[in-house]
């Protein structure tokens, strides 16, 4: 079976998009505005591959967050297969938040 190929640009904007719908439980904030998406890498196959983090590696979320981003990103019908991979390096602090993610925390 062949699979079309799909413009990575677009891939990595759409898999942005769902990200945002996905928020830690514990602030509320979505995930990428939160900074803890470190990359995202698509392939023209409709793959993508996310790099994140968590707040702290004893986060109470740390076994379902991820599966809830790789089930939500194979959701999404331009998105064949989807993968996470946690990294603590480097380990998230609030700069890596975004103005949004502060504004709406009261930090800003």
């Amino acid at each position: 079976m062949s699979q079309t190929e799909v413009n990575t640009d677009i891939l990595k904007e759409e898999a942005v998009k769902v990200l945002q719908t996905i928020y830690d439980p514990e602030i509320p904030v979505d995930i990428y505005e939160l900074g803890l998406i470190y990359d995202i890498k698509a392939a023209n196959n409709g793959d993508v591959l996310v790099i994140m983090t968590l707040t702290a590696p004893n986060c109470p979320v740390a076994e379902s967050l991820p599966l809830e981003v790789q089930n939500k990103l194979r959701e999404h019908p331009l998105i064949h297969d989807a993968k996470v991979i946690i990294t603590f390096d480097p380990p998230w602090d609030m700069s890596k938040m975004s103005e949004v993610a502060k504004l709406e925390l009261g930090f800003l």
